[in-house]
C-alpha cells in the first residue's frame, strides 16, 4: 500500500551498482534517540525507517555503517566536530541547514500535526490555542511551523528536546497541545500515549540525510544511488508499510512485563555507569592526591597550579565540560574522542577538583602540633606527611571521598546528553519507544537507589575496618 508523505524526489535512473568509492568503507553514521517510527529501540536494538534505510543502501553499495544513538541536538553538534560522518535522523531539509549540511536526495515527505491529550474537548482548532502555550521539538519542522502560526493565533511555543518528553508535558497540563510530524504522532497514539490528533496533516518539508559541507561526497553520491535502488526495487515502500502501516502496539502492558523488557537494555547501561564511575574515580583519586599535595605546598606556582585547576573544574558546570570534551575539543584538535574517553575525562577531571579540596582540608584539618612535633625530631617534610599527618588526615577524608564517590556515579547520568549509554540514556530509549516515562524512569531510579546503597554500606565497613 502507498503511503502519503512517502518516498520523494529520486528515480530509478539514478540507480548504479555499488560504487567502488566507498567499498569497503566504514563511516560512523549519527542519529537521534527518540523519534519512533524512525529511529527507536526495540529489544535493545535500535530500529526504524532510518535505520533500516541507512543499512540497506550500505548493503547493496558496499560500506558500513557504525550508528551513533546520540539524540537530534548532539547529533547535529557531533557532526560539525567530525564525531561522526553523517546524520540520518528525520532531519528537514531546510535553507537554513542547506548553508551548513550537504544533504542526500530527499527520502520521505514530511507533514505537521496537533495532538492534545484525550481527555481534552476544548482544543479542536488552532483557533483554541489564543493565550495558550504549545510545545514542539526543539529544530523540528513542528516547531517551525508552530512559530509561522503562533503570531496569528496567538500563543506561546515552548521547545523540548524529544518527542516522549513533549507528549508527557502535554498529558500534564503544562502544554495544551504538541506539534508533531504526523508519523511519530501516529506512532505514539498508537503506542497510548495518551493523546489524539485533532487537525489534518499540514504539508511539511523534506527528509534527508546530512554530512558536513564539502566533505564526504562520495558518501552521499552512495546513498543517493542505493536509495533510488530501494525505491526501483520495491523495498523502499516495503520498508514505510513496515513502521508506518498501522504499527502493532505492545503486548504486554503490565508493569512487570515493561521491567521484564527493558532488564536486558538497563543492566548493558548500568555497566557501563559503574565502569564510567570507577575509571573517573581511580583518575579523580590520583589528581587529587597530587593537586591536594599542590595546595599545601611551599612553593608558590604548585599552589598556583592546584587554585587554577580546582577554579576552572568547580567553577564550570559538568555539562559544558562534557559538551566541550566531546564536541569542542575535537574541532580545536582535529581528533575525534570517543565517547567512552570523554566521558571519563570529564568526570574525573570533574571529580578531581572536588577530591583535591578534600585532601587539603583533611592535611590542615590535622593539628599543626602534630607536623612540628615530627620536624622536632628531625624527620623530614616527606616523612613528617607520610607518617604522621596522612594517616590522621586519611581518616578524616574517607567518609567526604565516599560521598565523592556516590556523586560521580549519579553524575554519569549527565554524560546521556552525548550519547554514552549508560543507565539513563538506556531509559531514555525504552520510554522514547513506549512512551511509558513515568514507570521507566521509576526502574531507573530504583536500580540507582539499590546500587548506590549498596555501594555506601561496602564503603561504608571497608572505612570502620581500616580506619579503626
Amino acid at each position: 500500500m502507498a503511503l502519503a508523505g512517502g518516498f520523494v524526489g529520486v528515480t530509478a535512473a539514478a540507480a548504479s551498482s555499488p560504487s567502488t568509492e566507498v567499498s569497503g568503507e566504514t563511516y560512523i553514521i549519527g542519529t537521534d534517540t527518540t523519534f519512533a517510527p524512525f529511529e527507536y529501540r526495540e529489544d535493545g536494538e535500535l530500529t526504524g525507517i532510518d535505520m533500516d534505510l541507512v543499512r540497506d543502501i550500505a548493503a547493496s553499495q558496499g560500506f558500513t555503517v557504525e550508528i551513533q544513538s546520540l539524540g537530534f541536538d548532539a547529533a547535529l553538534q557531533a557532526l560539525q566536530s567530525n564525531q561522526v560522518d553523517g546524520v540520518i535522523a528525520g532531519m528537514s531539509i531546510t535553507d537554513e541547514r542547506e548553508l551548513i549540511f550537504d544533504f542526500s536526495d530527499p527520502y520521505f515527505d514530511s507533514g505537521v500535526q496537533m495532538a492534545v491529550a484525550e481527555a481534552n474537548t476544548e482544543i479542536t482548532a488552532y483557533a483554541d490555542l489564543a493565550g495558550e502555550t504549545v510545545v514542539a521539538k526543539r529544530g523540528s519542522e513542528g516547531e517551525t511551523f508552530a512559530n509561522s502560526i503562533k503570531d496569528e493565533y496567538g500563543f506561546t511555543v515552548k521547545a523540548l528536546a524529544d518527542s516522549a518528553t513533549m507528549y508527557d508535558d502535554v498529558k500534564a497540563g503544562n502544554s495544551v497541545a504538541v506539534f508533531d510530524d504526523y508519523p511519530v504522532l501516529a506512532y505514539g497514539i498508537n503506542q497510548n500515549n495518551g493523546l489524539k490528533s485533532v487537525t489534518e496533516k499540514e504539508q511539511g518539508s523534506s527528509y534527508g540525510f546530512a554530512v558536513n559541507k564539502g566533505q564526504n561526497p562520495e558518501l552521499l553520491a552512495a546513498f543517493n544511488a542505493g536509495l533510488a535502488e530501494l525505491e526501483a526495487s520495491g523495498a523502499y515502500q516495503d520498508i514505510l508499510d513496515t513502521y508506518l502501516d498501522a504499527p502493532a502496539a505492545s503486548s504486554d502492558t503490565s508493569f512487570f512485563g515493561l521491567l521484564s523488557d527493558s532488564a536486558p537494555a538497563l543492566m548493558k547501561g548500568l555497566g557501563l555507569t559503574l565502569l564510567a564511575t570507577a575509571l573517573s574515580i581511580l583518575i579523580a583519586l590520583v589528581l587529587g592526591v597530587l593537586f591536594g599535595f599542590f595546595t599545601v605546598s611551599e612553593s608558590r606556582i604548585l599552589r598556583g597550579i592546584a587554585t587554577t585547576y580546582v577554579s576552572i573544574f568547580r567553577g564550570t558546570p559538568l555539562l559544558v565540560q562534557a559538551f566541550f570534551f566531546y564536541f569542542g575539543l575535537p574541532q580545536l584538535t582535529g581528533q575525534p574522542i570517543d565517547v567512552l574517553a570523554a566521558g571519563v575525562l570529564t568526570l574525573s577531571l570533574n571529580a578531581g577538583a572536588y577530591m583535591t579540596e578534600i585532601v587539603r582540608g583533611g592535611i590542615q584539618s590535622v593539628d599543626a602540633g602534630q607536623t612540628e612535633a615530627g620536624r622536632s625530631l628531625g624527620l623530614g617534610y616527606v616523612t613528617t606527611m607520610r607518617r604522621v599527618v596522612l594517616p590522621q588526615a586519611v581518616k578524616i577524608m574517607t567518609p567526604s571521598f565516599i560521598n565523592q564517590f556516590v556523586m560521580t556515579l549519579k553524575d554519569t547520568s549527565l554524560l546521556a546528553v552525548i550519547g554514552f549509554a549508560e543507565l539513563t540514556y538506556q531509559g531514555q530509549q525504552i520510554y522514547a519507544a513506549n512512551f511509558r516515562t513515568g514507570e521507566t524512569l521509576l526502574i531507573v531510579a530504583a536500580i540507582y537507589f539499590i546500587v548506590i546503597n549498596l555501594l555506601t554500606m561496602l564503603s561504608n565497613k571497608l572505612d570502620k575496618r581500616f580506619n579503626k
